[in-house]
This record gives structure tokens, sequence and C-alpha cells, in this order.
């Protein structure tokens, strides 16, 4: 996703990954596969509400939400909350 998109664009992204984990998650049987791409689901969805997060943040203090950025899966899940 581009720097420049907006909250609306990034909130989308987060409804689209959030619509199939609970896909996943409804299933009886997971494969493998499935185990694999919900993984994969968590860690983006943990990219984006902290893109998200920089978006506010950056807007909050008077700079550009357009420079808030992805950044690496090992990066934001050492966060403390």
């Amino acid at each position: 996703m581009e720097n420049n998109t907006n909250d609306n664009s990034v909130l989308s992204h987060i409804t689209k990954l959030t619509e199939k984990e609970e896909h996943l998650y409804s299933k009886t049987d997971l494969t493998d596969a499935d185990v694999k791409e919900l993984h994969q689901i968590k860690s983006e969805l943990d990219q984006y509400w902290d893109l998200l997060r920089q978006r506010r943040a950056l807007r909050d203090a008077g700079g550009n939400p357009g420079g808030a950025e992805i950044r690496p899966v090992d990066q934001i899940e050492n966060y403390k909350e």
C-alpha cells in the first residue's frame, strides 16, 4: 500500500483481512496451509493497525500522515503497549 493512502483505505484493508481471518476461524478443521495463512493475516493486521496509529499520531502532531510507513513485523511485535 502506498504512503499516500488515506485512513479509509487502511481501514478497508483491515476489514478485508479480518473477514479472511473470521472465515478461516469458522472452519471446523484447519489445514496446515490455513494455519500458515492465519499467521500471515495476523502479522499483516498488526502492520496495518500500526500504520493507522502512525498516521493518526502524525496528524495529531501536525505532521503529514502520508509519511507513515508499514514497519517490519518483528519491529512492531516487540512493542509494549
